[in-house]
């Protein structure tokens, strides 16, 4: 698992210390990585604008997108067992 975001590697790494993050987090300034998986939000307006969709996506071993999870809030988290259903559906 690794996380994803616009951040730099100074905010990134303030963020996963204070929310007690145990995986990588990349750092993509230029949204290159957002924008070539086409998970970039553009319905946002304002401050909103080109933030990426938070979420989870689970990519197979060719690193297609085989599956993407939502929750409505940007805090909120899958469990452990929606990550596994979601994964065994590509199997």
């Amino acid at each position: 698992m690794i996380g994803i975001s616009y951040d730099d590697v100074a905010i990134l790494e303030r963020f996963s210390g204070r929310s007690e993050i145990t995986f990588p987090l990349l750092s993509d300034p230029e949204s290159e990585t957002i924008v070539a998986y086409n998970v970039l939000n553009e319905e946002g307006t304002g401050r909103l604008e080109g933030i990426p969709r938070p979420g989870t996506f689970i990519l197979d071993e060719d690193g297609v997108i085989r599956a993407k999870l939502f929750l409505e809030g940007y805090r909120d988290r899958h469990t452990t067992d929606a990550l596994i259903e979601a994964a065994g559906a590509f199997d």
